[in-house]
């Protein structure tokens, strides 16, 4: 088994913890003691917050639904090419504040902060929201 240092995903504190690694599977985890936002320690969701990883539904390829209903795996670069365009038609059909986007109390502070700039800026909308219920 390894253990690999990474930041905690639940919230935005950016708490240090390592996870323990058996098989490429993720089976448990460990505070870093060294970190000066956890020092040595772990929330709940810090401690049990990793299950989602391993979990059969957990989507871990893009998909395009398609006329008929049904979903396509694509690559990435296809999957982001596609939002692009669409968020175009959208706001070139209805104006930029048709466009509203939703932020993640999961995200750091810096990821939310850009995710406002891209939202204000490059889809000229105001309407950005979150949920920071923890």
């Amino acid at each position: 088994m390894k253990k690999v240092l990474t930041t905690c995903s639940y919230c935005g504190c950016g708490c240090n913890l390592y996870l323990h690694v058996d098989n490429n599977e993720i089976v448990g985890v460990s505070p870093s003691g060294s970190h000066p936002v956890s020092q040595g320690k772990l929330c709940v969701k810090g401690w049990r917050g990793f299950a989602f990883v391993n979990h059969e539904d957990r989507l871990k390829q893009p998909l395009i639904k398609q006329e008929d209903g049904n979903f396509r795996e694509v690559t990435w670069a296809e999957a982001i090419s596609y939002v692009a365009d669409k968020l175009k038609q959208i706001r070139n059909r209805y104006g930029p504040e048709s466009i509203g986007v939703l932020a993640s109390a999961r995200c750091t502070n810096e990821e939310n902060y850009l995710l406002c700039k891209l939202t204000r800026t490059a889809f000229g909308s105001p309407n950005i929201d979150h949920c920071a219920r923890l």
